[in-house]
């Protein structure tokens, strides 16, 4: 099958592209498709998921498209109550909350929180571009832009390490001081910088800034030096996650998105906006803190 990349294509990176293209296929096989050289763009062999388009770039898939039948379940505007820390016309911030996915898929069964900027949207009228991502568990703030031009601007800064992302996370064991975890992931550069900013008995809690935008990567980081962030089910520690489950009541990664930084699209100057620590995790503090 045969692709031509349009000018108002907003997915620049060839998974986000073919993800975008091929609703029916599962995302597993997009990346088996990229990894085992069955995708061409310009009748060349492309490998890297992020691999950057251009506007009039050819794609092939050598692959018989037809076999994949999966139902694409439909994404329906649906009422949801949004936590809107920053709006003007271009773009809005949300403070996410944990346990909410991005986008719907087979296993959801929730609304979604594109199903509900949908909804804000038509009823503001505009159509929502999310330009970055959250992992489901994980809270804080959240760019959404409101029309394709600013997607477009704001998805090349969050490339281009021109947005400044801080993260408060809580970890296993004690670490003292700062310091940079710069261990390529999925063998790409990546690139996390942390300082301490309070010791508990057996954990720590730290600011993290992001200078590159890997895949779960502050959770592979921290877990790779032996301090997993509490609560990931993933990489975490298993006895620790349910030491403080039923101490603290903690039910999931203690990872909170807590500041953006970046240059206003909509008008000169930064904008800098603050996502409030939320209630869950801020009560697992101050119950340390006792």
């Amino acid at each position: 099958m045969e692709f031509l990349v349009e000018e108002n294509d907003r997915y620049r990176r060839i998974d986000k592209f073919l993800r975008n293209q091929l609703k029916n296929v599962p995302l597993s096989e997009i990346y088996k498709f990229i990894r085992t050289g069955k995708v061409l763009v310009n009748d060349r062999t492309i490998k890297k998921p992020h691999y950057e388009l251009d506007a009039g770039d050819k794609i092939d898939i050598l692959v018989d498209l037809s076999i994949y039948k999966r139902r694409v379940k439909e994404v329906n505007p649906v009422p949801l109550k949004l936590d809107i820390i920053y709006e003007d016309n271009n773009l809005l911030i949300l403070n996410k909350r944990a346990g909410i996915a991005l986008h719907p898929s087979e296993r959801t069964k929730s609304t979604t929180l594109i199903q509900g900027l949908l909804f804000y949207g038509n009823k503001e009228g505009f159509q929502p571009h999310l330009v970055h991502r959250l992992d489901r568990d994980t809270s804080g703030a959240l760019v959404v832009a409101k029309n394709l031009r600013t997607a477009r601007m704001l998805s090349r800064m969050f490339k281009e390490r021109l947005v400044e992302k801080e993260y408060i996370s809580l970890v296993c064991g004690i670490i003292k001081g700062s310091g940079i975890i710069n261990s390529p992931l999925d063998d790409t550069e990546a690139i996390t910088e942390y300082r301490t900013l309070e010791n508990f008995q057996d954990s720590t809690l730290v600011s993290v800034i992001l200078h590159t935008g890997r895949t779960h990567q502050i959770r592979r980081h921290f877990a790779s030096i032996g301090n997993p962030v509490v609560g990931d089910v993933l990489y975490g520690d298993k006895m620790m996650n349910a030491l403080y489950k039923q101490r603290y009541g903690l039910r999931r990664q203690f990872l909170h998105c807590i500041r953006l930084s970046f240059a206003n699209p909509s008008e000169p100057g930064k904008l800098q906006v603050k996502a409030p620590l939320s209630e869950d995790l801020d009560q697992i503090l101050r119950r340390l803190r006792q």
